[in-house]
Parts: structure tokens; sequence; C-alpha cells
């Protein structure tokens, strides 16, 4: 098992064939009580999760959003689209088979965002990011990043796995930035800094 922060830079994954990373959050009521409380944690907030996969310094495909198996292999899979917040555990999980990913990707980032045009993570309660082992069907939690809730952002980089010779590394990235909503170009933008 490994244990990761942003400080200890990129972690080597000998040992780890699948990895996991999952959001989760709770829909918040913002400052009302009473019905109109309970209505917005109703409707919640859709935060999502996504991954771009990448060639170089060029995003080709992404998992999340509406594309769920973009390679068609299951070796990048995304669990699907949640959009209340109101699911136990992870709310979203993006599913990473090393073995199956084709040989010119060559690094993934994973961002949650809050995309959708009237999402924020200031609407939501208790969000966390979580990046796990998965390797043969287990979920050994490696990384807890818990991203900031004060401000405007609405993205945050979380993590990037990326190839080094033949072994695959990862690294914590925990970089918030703000994303025009609804934009794919600003998303893509933003995880590309």
């Amino acid at each position: 098992m490994i244990t990761l922060r942003k400080e200890d830079g990129a972690a080597d994954l000998a040992g780890i064939t699948e990895l996991q990373v999952g959001v989760s959050w709770d829909p918040s009521s913002g400052t009302s009580g009473g019905a109109l409380g309970w209505a917005r944690r109703k409707r919640g907030v859709d935060l999502d999760l996504i991954a771009i996969l990448m060639q170089g310094n060029d995003p080709v495909r992404f998992a999340g959003l509406d594309s769920l198996d973009p390679m068609g292999n299951g070796s990048v899979a995304h669990s699907g689209d949640e959009q209340t917040g109101a699911a136990t555990g992870d709310d979203e999980t993006v599913r990473v088979v090393f073995a199956n990913v084709p040989p010119s990707i060559d690094a993934i980032i994973f961002v949650a965002a809050a995309f959708k045009k009237g999402s924020s993570f200031e609407k939501a309660n208790n969000v966390s990011i979580k990046i796990y082992d998965a390797t043969g069907g287990s979920n050994q939690q490696v990384a807890d990043i818990w991203p900031s809730l004060l401000g405007a952002d609405n993205a945050n980089a979380v993590a990037r796995a990326f190839r080094n010779g033949n072994q695959w590394q990862l690294e914590v990235l925990n970089r918030q930035g703000k994303i025009k909503q609804g934009d794919m170009q600003a998303l893509l933008n933003f995880a590309l800094q």
C-alpha cells in the first residue's frame, strides 16, 4: 500500500494493476431551512469526475460526462453520472486497468468539476476525492483529497497517472481553479495547466 500527499511527489505504482478514483459529496440546503432547504437537498448538486487521457500534450479521449468507456475495452471506465450527490459511498468513480491502456496513452488526468451550469462546490457538503488500489477487485484507499469549498473555484485537478518507462506512477495534484461551465475546451485547458 502507498499513501499519497501532494508534497510527496510521484509514487511508483509497481504491484498496483488497477487504480480507482472516486468523488463523493452530499447535497447542501445552502442557507435556507424548511421546505426550500429540503427541496434543494432533494434536487442535489451535480459534480462530475472526468478522466482525460493524454497522448503527449494532447488530450485525445475523456471518461465521464457522456463517455463511460472511451477506449471501448474497459481500460478506463467511468461509473456514470450521479446528478444529486445522494448516493452512498463514492458518487462517481473512474477505474483504470493499466495493462489494457493502449501504449499511445501516456498519462491520465483526473478532474473533479462542477461542470454543468448551476452547479458549484459551494452547493455541496463533504466533498471528498479518494484514490484506491483496486488490484484484484479490492479497494484499498491510498489517498484522500478534500478540496477547499471557499471562493468561486469549480474545478480541481485531482491527480495524474503517467507512464515512466514501463511503469505507471501517480502524483496528487490537488490544483484548484475556475472553468467556464459547460465548456469542454475550458475543462481541457484547465487540466493541461
